[in-house]
Order: structure tokens, then C-alpha cells, then sequence
């Protein structure tokens, strides 16, 4: 959520700004703003809206000259959306800009402070607070003044702050929210992903919590809160801007979902050598594994959904027992963790603030941390015991599709390497599994071929008011993420239940021209699906039904039947999932809606 871009170089700022904004429009926002140094002082613009409208008033960026400013895209936490509460905000005196990610937990009581002490508040957030704080503060030492600002608020944040007094520099601090610098040739840059600077400079720092960093055009120094000068290991971005771009698709979305098969593969291939699941650098031995008595999956949103589907297949394979919990309420159950517990955290962004908060604390009751994370260099990939990186390439639209697809392949890597380090596989139960696993980019390439017809079944129902998907054990966990994946961009009424549940409630809401999308790809439990769809059919529902190939007798009892390739059923919610995302995607284009950026959504929600 929320996204900074900060520069300093030889260049003109504000359409640097604006262009490395307009690459973390994913991340979610409702209003924008930028801070520039000019030789009249800062200015700051800043408008409620869409980045567009804010480009539009500075004419691009050209209307305000000045080769050093911050910008933000800001997502409503304290205050509504409106070009007061937009970001940056300045100091009382104008001394100040501050632009911030992130939530001041104790912004409240500070503000009481600040206002004692004379200073007068023109918005509601709480990030006017941290500018006001820096004027308080300030001694003529920037770096001696965000160390006492950053000792005196708690909460998450990542900063960014341009000091009138400084016009050649410009400071930033993160703490629980992402902040990278970027390195170039006569400038620099900050950002809260690497998206946003890739246009000028693929090698980045990271940095970790309370870590300052001053930039000038040319150069960067990183401090702690000592004070003492910290050195950064330069970390070089292997994938191209052109990935981040849509390459002649009209959104993100579909872009991500035609590039699956590529991004299975990715995450597959190197995995395999010599017939065996090889993951370098884990270190879960067989002796660990045999120790484990319980398996934790803690995740958040679509993450959670892949985790549903990992207990089943960990369960099955290695027989442990897998309990999945939602990882904004890991902390609050009071788990059942020792040191004989492996907690799996599933997140894309290796940012998500509940899940970094489960990771921490099921650190500290002594589990081992295991982290399935896409982006290299994130907090949960440094913080976690063993790290499995998913290799999706950047994924920009805020509903993810390769992301999921390519941690659902993560957890079969990571099921099959335990059962095989256990020797629970014979030579050729291993073959065959792997064998499935090279097969599925090949047979998800067959579905989106076949595209048309899902986009034909989303012509007739777009207009639906609930849609209701059903399934059972591995299709049920799909059916979680068809949902979310529905209601998340088309805003329709959307439910995910397991199809045995039926009788216990839910059939009451079915009703003549309910949509039901009915998942049948667990076989031994095939006629029993064909049971509920015939319930539904009965009280007036349609359905669409989704079902292995030749499977065909279900026909006479679905509306319209999606065949997917014949697979493993190890690996067949990954193939389940996919005409899922497209009847989403159809059905919110032809509503006409932004897919991109659905309504209050974010991207990475790197707050509580």
C-alpha cells in the first residue's frame, strides 16, 4: 500500500517523480503528491485522484523546476481521501517535507504534544505529526534530528524527508514498511519497490529497520541509529523493465495470467536434477523433517487460499499434521509452537505486515521459519530460517494470478522434497510426480488457448448478483481463491463453500439464475459433486462446471463444462485455478471496471 519515489541527480525531478509513481500505482492509492527543492524553497503539489490528475496540474512535472524532490501515492488509513490529508506534508514553518508509508501508532498523543507546543494541524493524518516532529527537533543536524524523531514514534514507517536548509541532500528512514535506494551515475533514488526506479539503475540496497540513509547526487551513506556508518551489500536486479510493463496487453492482469506457464517453469525447472527435487540452500534434513510434530502454514489472502491446498497435499504426502491460519490472527490464538514446529509463511511481496509479525513471533516461541516469498531481498526472505523464492517476475496487478500459481508450485516442490528426503517415494511414485510437474506449464498453455469459450460463459453472467463456487477437499481450497479472485475486481457477491455444506445452510441462498460454479476434479469424490449439482439445478441455479477431460457425463447435469488436461491430481488445482482468473478477468472487463486497481485494495499490505 501507499508508494514513495524520492530523487536527487542532475535532472529534472518532478517527471522522474511522476513516471516512478505511475510504476507503484499497483500498490493501491487514493490521492498523490510530490515535494520538490527549488530555488524558492520546497513546493509541494498534491491532489486527490488518480496520479493522472496530479500530472495534469504540474503539466507533467514541468511546471515545477528543481532537480531533488520526494513523491507518494497515498492509500486513506487517518483521514479521508482529499488533497489536505494527500502527502507530502510539510512542517509548520515549510521547512520540512515528509512523506510517509505506513502507520504512527501513537500519533494521537504526539499530536496533543505538538499541539501544546504551539503547532497547528491542517490535516488528519498522522503523518503530519513526523513533519512537525523534524521542525521540533531540528538542531541543524538532519541525521541527529530523525534519529530523536524515529525514538519518539512507534508503529511502522517509511520516510522519506527533504529539508529546506539542505538543498543538495535528502534523508529516508524504514522501519516494518519497504524502502530501497537505488544507485545511478550522478543521482540516486529511494522507492518502495524496485519497479519504480528500474528505468534508471538495477543495482539497489536494502535496507532494514531504523537504517538511514542520506543521499546526494553522488553518493549514499547508510547509518544506524548510533550513528555509525553501515556498509551495504549491492543487490543487482536480474529481470528487465519491460517485464513490469504491459507488452501490448490491455491490463496487467491478463498479461500475468498468459504468463504463467513461463513462471511454473521458471520456478520448476532449476529445482530438478537427476530425477530428484533438489532445493539449494534448504537445509531441512530428513532427521529434522522425521522430528517435526506439527506444520504451521501462516498467510494472508490469496496466499492463505495456496496454503489450503498445502495442507492437503503435505498431509497426504508426509503425513504431518498441517493446521492453516490466517496470519493477522496467528499472534492472538496463543499457537501451540515448540521447536519441534515448522511454520510455512507464504507472501509475494516478502513485505506483508501480519505475516512478518507471525514470522516474528513464532521465532521467538522457538519454530523453524520457512518462507515461500517472490521477491528477493524482502524482509521475510532475510528474516526467515530457509527461504523457497517463487520466481513470477514482477507482478503489477493488485489480484495475483502468477503469484499464486507459482506458490501453489512451490508447496508441491517442497512436499514431494520432504516425502523424498523421508523415502516415503518409490523410484517411481518420484518419477511421476516430477514427471507432472515438468507437464503443467505445457497443459496450462492448452487451457489459455481456450480462452474464448470462458470469455463466452462470462458474456452471459456478467450482470449476475452472487455467484456461489463449490468443491471439495483440493477444489474446495481452489474454490477459495475463484471467489476472492471474482469479488475482489467485478465487486459481485461471491462465496466459496465446500459442496458437502450445501445441505447445512447455504442452499437456502440458491434461487432461479444463481450462478454456481461447480469444481469436479477430485475423482473419488466425482459423483458425489454430481450429486450437489443436481441439488442446485433442482432450485434453479445455473452451473458451470469444471471437470478433467472425458469426464463428459457431467454434461447432463451442467450448464456448461470447462475440460481441463489430464494431470496428476497432485498438481491439478494449479490447472483448476486458471479458467477461474479468466471468467474474473472477463466478467470485470465486460462491467468495465479498472482490474488493475480495484476499489480499496492494495497491492502489498505492509500495515496491521
Amino acid at each position: 500500500m501507499c508508494g514513495i519515489v524520492g530523487y536527487v541527480g542532475t535532472k529534472q525531478a518532478a517527471p522522474i517523480l511522476l513516471d516512478g509513481l505511475s510504476k507503484l500505482e499497483y500498490r493501491g492509492y487514493d490521492s498523490a503528491g510530490v515535494a520538490i527543492m527549488t530555488d524558492e524553497g520546497i513546493v509541494v503539489k498534491k491532489k486527490k485522484g488518480r496520479l493522472e490528475k496530479l500530472s495534469n496540474m504540474i503539466d507533467g512535472g514541468d511546471a515545477i523546476k528543481g532537480i531533488m524532490g520526494i513523491g507518494h501515492t497515498r492509500w486513506a488509513t487517518h483521514g479521508e481521501p482529499s488533497d489536505m490529508n494527500s502527502h507530502p506534508h510539510l512542517s509548520q514553518s515549510g521547512r520540512f517535507a515528509v512523506v510517509h508509508n505506513g502507520i504512527i501508532e501513537n500519533y494521537l498523543k504526539l499530536r496533543e504534544y505538538l499541539t501544546k507546543k504551539g503547532f497547528e494541524f491542517i490535516s488528519e493524518t498522522d503523518t503530519e505529526v513526523i513533519a512537525h516532529l523534524f521542525e521540533y527537533y531540528y538542531n541543524g543536524d538532519i541525521i541527529d534530528t530523525m534519529i530523536k524523531v524515529i525514538g519518539k514514534v512507534d508503529g511502522s514507517y517509511a520516510l522519506g524527508v527533504l529539508c529546506a536548509d539542505d538543498p543538495d541532500s535528502f534523508i529516508a528512514v524504514r522501519k516494518e514498511s519497504p524502502l530501497i535506494v537505488g544507485l545511478g551515475e550522478g543521482e540516486n533514488f529511494i522507492a518502495s519497490d524496485i519497479p519504480a526506479i528500474l528505468k534508471h539503475t538495477k543495482n539497489v540496497y536494502f535496507l532494514e529497520n531504523n537504517e538511514i540513509v542520506v543521499l546526494t547526487k553522488d553518493d549514499v551513506k547508510i547509518y544506524n541509529t548510533d550513528r555509525e556508518e553501515i556498509s551495504k551489500e549491492t543487490f543487482v536486479v536480474d529481470w528487465d523493465i519491460s517485464a513490469a510493463e504491459k507488452g501490448g496487453y490491455e491490463h496487467f492482469m491478463f498479461k500475468e495470467i498468459m504468463e504463467q506457464p513461463r513462471a511454473i517453469a521458471d520456478t520448476v525447472n532449476p529445482r530438478i536434477k537427476d530425477g530428484r527435487i533438489v532445493l539449494d540452500d534448504i537445509s531441512l534434513t530428513a532427521d529434522y523433517i522425521r522430528d517435526i510434530n506439527k506444520i504451521y502454514i501462516v498467510a494472508c489472502g490469496s496466499a492463505y487460499h495456496v496454503g489450503v491446498v498445502g495442507k492437503y497435499v503435505i498431509e497426504s504426502m508426509v503425513r504431518i499434521p498441517v493446521e492453516v491460519i490466517v496470519a493477522s490472527e496467528f499472534r492472538y490464538c496463543n499457537p501451540l509452537v515448540d521447536d519441534k514446529t515448522l511454520v510455512i509463511l507464504i507472501s509475494q511481496s516478502g513485505e506483508t505486515a501480519d505475516t512478518i509479525a507471525a514470522m516474528r513471533e513464532a521465532k521467538r516461541l522457538g519454530a523453524r521459519t520457512f518462507a515461500i516469498v517472490n521477491a528477493v531481498g524482502s524482509c521475510i526472505a532475510r528474516e526467515a530460517d530457509d527461504v523457497l523464492y517463487t520466481w513470477a517476475g514482477p507482478e503489477i496487478a493488485v489480484a495475483t494470478t502468477k503469484a499464486y500459481s507459482t506458490q501453489l508450485t512451490a508447496i508441491y516442490l517442497m512436499s514431494i522434497y520432504m516425502a523424498q528426503e523421508l523415502d516415503m517415494l518409490t523410484p517411481e511414485l518420484l518419477a511421476k510426480y516430477i514427471k507432472a510437474l515438468e507437464k503443467l506449464p505445457d497443459n496450462i498453455s492448452k487451457l489459455l488457448e481456450n480462452k474464448g469459450e470462458i470469455q463466452y460463459i462470462a458474456s452471459k453472467y456478467f450482470n449476475s448478483k452472487s455467484v456461489f463456487f463449490l468443491g471439495r477437499t483440493l477444489d474446495y481450497a481452489v474454490a477459495l481463491e475463484g471467489s476472492l479472485k471474482l469479488k475482489e475486481i467485478s465487486y459481485i457477491h461471491s462465496e466459496a463453500y465446500a459442496a458437502g455444506e450445501l445441505k447445512h445452510g447455504t442452499i437456502a441462498l440458491i434461487e432461479e439464475g444463481t450462478v454456481v460454479v461447480a469444481l469436479c476434479t477430485v475423482k473419488n469424490l466425482f459423483d458425489k459433486m454430481l450429486s450437489n449439482i443436481k441439488e442446485v439445478k433442482a432450485r434453479g441455479a445455473v452451473v458451470i462446471a469444471v471437470a478433467e477431460e472425458g469426464h463428459t457425463e457431467i454434461e447432463k447435469e451442467a450448464d456448461y463444462v470447462i475440460y481441463l488436461p489430464k494431470c496428476d491430481e497432485l498438481v491439478m488445482p494449479s490447472e483448476v485455478v486458471v479458467p477461474l482468473q479468466l471468467f474474473s478477468y472477463y466478467v470485470s472487463s465486460l462491467k468495465g471496471l479498472d482490474i488493475d486497481k480495484p476499489r480499496n485494495l492494495a497491492k502489498s499490505v505492509t500495515v496491521e
